[in-house]
């Protein structure tokens, strides 16, 4: 891992998915994408590419400035910040932007990682 590299999936939520989603959640079925479905793609990053398995959240905080649509394609990234190799945490900056390039979301996450080079 290096200061800089970074990792994005990108993903759209259906009808089908809001409806799933207000179903497991008690509510009624949301117009926009809610926002713990875009911190999913977040945590999916963290967790599986970057830095990926063994990665434990220690603190996060997102800003969410825009609505997402449904069947819009999103773009979830991650960029790493900073490293202290020493204590095994891994400083990052998230970012989430719809298809239009509309900033979404942003943020950043402080995680504790299994292997951390600098």
């Amino acid at each position: 891992m290096e200061v800089g590299q970074s990792s994005e999936v990108r993903r759209s939520y259906s009808g089908a998915d809001l409806q799933g989603f207000a179903m497991l959640s008690g509510t009624g079925v949301p117009a926009t994408i809610p926002e713990p479905l875009i911190a999913a793609m977040f945590s999916y990053l963290l967790g599986v590419k970057l830095p990926g398995r063994g990665t434990n959240y220690l603190k996060q905080e997102l800003n969410f400035l825009a609505k997402a649509m449904p069947d819009t394609e999103l773009t979830a990234r991650v960029e790493i910040t900073r490293l202290r190799a020493d204590k095994h945490l891994v400083d990052l900056w998230a970012t989430c932007i719809d298809a239009d390039g509309v900033l979404i979301c942003e943020g950043r996450s402080l995680v504790k990682a299994k292997d951390v080079a600098s």
